[in-house]
């Protein structure tokens, strides 16, 4: 196709133009006058090209004549660069005997002429044409004097107003077609025309190559503007060939102007696209792609075109069918894929689209300040990349990325992400992602004081790290000097061990804590230690590491089971409020499972969570399940071994009933809770399970329900919007130790009059803050008692 341009360039060339010129003036002729004349036109081409002075004779010898003839042909140029147009034509021809020389004589000077165009045939056989316009370069005139034998001048007049006419040339020229303007005066002259150039008129249009198409065929008629019975010009016909190439239906065309008595025949020469049988998809880096298009998505698009003439304008840029395409990608997320190319198609009618689909080169971790300038990050790298889900040699996906930018945002480490693209370093055709983060204050250090019934006046330190060498490492202290003893509390947590690819975290504490048991405060009986007449407190000093995972593969993707496991040592021992050990209370009985007050218990733990909340925070609808067991194993004092099931199942459902004056927009939740639990095997006092209170049957204090070796609770809660960050909540609690407290070394419960099953209700406020959903619930009984408990987070 690229050859057949180029020659048709060249076919419409200044020389060529003039060459049609030439010949429309010197009309029919004879064979030998015909040679003749094709010299001459050489010689008028090679003046109008070289714009010098020149003479030359040439020698013609007729055919119809024996009587050689001598033409003498003399060119002059008064300019030396001479534009290579013809504005002024006058031929003149007279009867001479065979004798006569034939004498041409061309001369070129520059003219600046009104536009005018006029014939006259007077007797003496001299014809006329004259075409005036005015330039801007100097142009050049061309006068021929002819003397011959006989001319003869197909000379067709037309009627119209300004009484135009076209001269027919005898010899026949084929001409093919370029279907691209070459420049902006080209462009200008195929829409305004030229109006210096020769008019020819059009006898019959002809239309080749549609094989009895008769939609083809139409195509091409609707798409030319040369009509038969009117005259056209060379730029005309060239643009009539884009205009059949704009229809993209065919893939060559050429156009042929040819001679008849009645005018000039113009044959349209069409080659038609294949029948389009598949489209293809050839992705970009040949050597790096996911094939991130479906067969099927292609089909969807372009099946209803199958079987038809290929129109290249369903391929082109802005098209609606690329635009279904492209859009695909948008809505599938593949912001970065583009079509940038259209392979041409295959003789079997197979068109490749070729597609940038937007690899990613490379992922870097750029740290900002708030005025976006580049800092020094303390982050190492790959605690960001590896929360990243899409990697070099991906293709870049919105949804994912979103993703990968909410996972890197809750490390807790930034105060923003943002991501941004430059193009690929090494191939063009990729993308370089860059995460653009600002860092976030992660250390914080507080100190307090006050008195505590356990602990009498105190002070605290403590210290939080959330970013631990760059490493995410979190390290939490806290340090608590009261009047009585020291209490510490100290943890480090790895959330991801590097190079786990299961996302496995690790936490390992070291403590010493100091509380009043639930199991032996609170009551209806007020029971104490024998001797000091004070409060048991329970002492535990021990440590413990904990790992824990989500049981998923995918470890980006959200996992709804996670498990951990854990080993735990504790000793524990019953103390009064100076810290001296004592565990016989009033009524005579143990509460240590030793007879020396201090226990070690050594557990192993372990815990499966399954969580389908779609907001573990605030859910409104979904499920959460937790199993839990601790088995101990019987070393150190009093060699205790007993094993602890726990299990809870919370529903969250949209609530069909919604309370009037209240806001409806947001939702209202039914949530729901039930949890049980036992201890088989022996059981230390103190680990009995506690019921009552905030987290368990509101409107008791805490533990006041009883305390058993097995238990029940149940609760339900209905959950609905105030106003902004303001909700509220109606609750129902109930919990049993299912007649299971005098199965508790001492009875502790019954001893101190709990009744071993409550049923408490009431009303709720929620206040969403900073530091989390601060609840406030006030809470009656069935005993007739109410209590305003205080809370952080929902109960379930």
């Amino acid at each position: 196709m690229d050859v057949q341009k180029k020659q048709t360039q060249d076919r419409f060339d200044p020389r060529t133009l003039a060459l049609w010129a030439t010949i429309a003036a010197l009309g029919s002729m004879s064979p030998a006058q015909a040679e003749t004349h094709q010299n001459l036109s050489d010689i008028a081409l090679n003046t109008v090209a070289s714009g010098a002075e020149n003479s030359v004779t040439a020698t013609a010898a007729s055919t119809t004549n024996p009587v050689e003839q001598e033409m003498s042909v003399v060119a002059t140029s008064d300019e030396t660069n001479v534009s290579p147009s013809l504005t002024n034509v006058v031929f003149e021809s007279a009867p001479t005997t065979p004798e006569a020389p034939t004498e041409i004589a061309l001369v070129q000077e520059p003219t600046d002429i009104e536009i005018s165009e006029s014939i006259a045939v007077e007797e003496t056989g001299v014809a006329e044409l004259t075409a005036e316009q005015p330039v801007v370069a100097p142009e050049t005139i061309v006068s021929a004097v002819v003397e011959t034998e006989t001319v003869d001048m197909a000379i067709t007049p037309i009627v119209n107003e300004t009484e135009e006419f076209a001269i027919q040339p005898t010899t026949e020229l084929e001409t093919a077609l370029v279907p691209v303007a070459e420049t902006p005066e080209e462009e200008l002259l195929i829409a305004q025309g030229a109006p210096s150039e020769a008019r020819v008129l059009v006898a019959e249009i002809a239309i080749n190559g549609t094989g009895g198409n008769v939609e083809l065929e139409q195509s091409v008629v609707q798409a030319i503007e040369t009509q038969a019975g009117r005259p056209t010009t060379v730029t005309q016909i060239r643009a009539d060939v884009n205009r059949i190439y704009a229809t993209g239906l065919f893939s060559n065309v050429t156009a042929t102007p040819e001679d008849t008595p009645f005018g000039v025949k113009v044959t349209y020469e069409v080659v038609p696209n294949p029948v389009l049988s598949n489209v293809t998809v050839q992705a970009l880096p040949l050597d790096d792609n996911r094939g991130i298009t479906p067969p099927e998505v292609i089909d969807n698009i372009f099946g209803d075109r199958y079987g038809q003439i290929i129109n290249l304008n369903d391929f082109q840029e802005g098209s609606g069918k690329l635009g279904q395409l492209e859009a695909w990608y948008q809505n599938n997320g593949y912001d970065l894929a583009k079509v940038v190319g259209i392979d041409e198609p295959s003789s079997d009618g197979v068109i490749t689209l070729v597609v940038v689909e937007g690899v990613i080169e490379d992922i870097r971790v750029n740290f900002i300040n708030t005025d976006n300038e580049p800092v020094e990050g303390k982050t190492r790298e790959f605690i960001v990349t590896r929360e990243v889900q899409l990697k070099p040699g991906d293709v870049f996906n919105r949804a994912t990325a979103q993703n990968d930018l909410q996972r890197v945002f809750n490390l807790g480490l930034f105060e923003d992400v943002q991501l941004d693209f430059t193009t690929g370093e090494e191939d063009p055709t990729k993308a370089i992602l860059n995460l653009n983060v600002i860092e976030a204050n992660t250390g914080s250090i507080a100190a307090g004081g006050g008195i505590s019934s356990a602990s009498g006046f105190f002070g605290t330190v403590s210290y939080q790290q959330q970013n631990l060498g760059g490493n995410n490492h979190r390290l939490a202290t806290e340090l608590q000097l009261g009047t009585r003893e020291a209490l510490f509390d100290v943890s480090f947590t790895d959330p991801w061990i590097a190079n786990d690819p299961f996302r496995t975290s690790y936490s390992v504490n070291a403590f010493r804590r100091r509380s009043i048991s639930l199991i032996f405060d609170g009551g209806d009986n007020d029971i104490d230690l024998a001797q000091s007449g004070d409060r048991p407190r329970i002492n535990r000093l021990g440590g413990g590491v904990t790992f824990s995972r989500p049981l998923s593969k995918n470890v980006f993707a959200r996992s709804d089971w996670r498990g951990s496991l854990g080993l735990q040592y504790q000793r524990v021992t019953i103390t009064d409020g100076d810290g001296d050990v004592e565990f016989i209370d009033e009524a005579g009985n143990q509460l240590s499972f030793s007879d020396d007050g201090k226990d070690d218990l050594t557990t192993l733990r372990f815990n499966l969570v399954r969580d389908k909340r779609n907001n573990p925070a605030a859910p409104t609808r979904g499920s959460v399940t937790r199993i839990g067991t601790d088995q101990t194993i019987p070393i150190g004092k009093g060699g205790i071994f007993f094993n602890r099931i726990r299990g809870s199942h919370s529903f969250y459902v949209p609530s069909p009933l919604k309370l009037p004056l209240v806001n409806k927009e947001k939702p209202h939740t039914l949530a729901f809770n039930i949890q049980g639990g036992t201890i088989i095997g022996d059981l230390p006092p103190y680990e009995a399970f506690s019921l009552g209170g905030s987290n368990s049957v509101r409107g008791f204090e805490e533990g006041d329900v009883g305390s058993g070796r097995h238990y029940l609770q149940a609760t339900a809660e209905y959950r609905f919007p105030v106003f902004s960050v303001v909700g509220g909540a109606l609750f129902v609690d109930y919990a049993t130790d299912l007649g299971s407290g005098d199965d508790v070394p001492g009875d502790p419960a019954g001893t101190r009059g709990k009744p071993g099953d409550g049923f408490g209700y009431g009303i709720g406020v929620r206040v969403d803050s900073p530091l989390g959903n601060i609840r406030v619930d006030y809470g009656l009984n069935d005993e007739g008692d109410s209590r305003i408990h205080f809370g952080i987070g929902e109960r379930f």
